[in-house]
């Protein structure tokens, strides 16, 4: 669960300027599950995995391996939990 963790902590970084207090943790509820998993699908699109080009092919490539991970990880979770594992549509 070490990508999971790593970007739900990278999105309460992004959340805590607009907000004190942390968006997501541990356990997750079927909506923060549902919320990260359409933000990685964001994160998954074409032009922000490769930052509208402005980044190398190897870059890339590193990215979606991780967000690859992030996926697998919020499978697993959703598994053990006894959630529905949301569909991501750019993997």
């Amino acid at each position: 669960m070490k990508a999971l963790n790593e970007y739900v902590n990278e999105m309460n970084r992004w959340k805590s300027f607009i907000s004190k207090t942390p968006t997501y943790t541990f356990p997750l509820s079927q909506k923060m599950v549902d919320e990260i998993a359409y933000s990685l699908d964001t994160d998954l699109s074409p032009e922000n995995l490769h930052c509208d080009g402005e980044i190398s092919m190897s870059e890339a490539n590193q990215k979606y391996r991780f967000y690859e991970r992030v996926y697998r990880d919020l499978e697993k979770y959703c598994l053990k939990n006894w959630l529905n594992t949301p569909e991501i549509y750019e993997l």
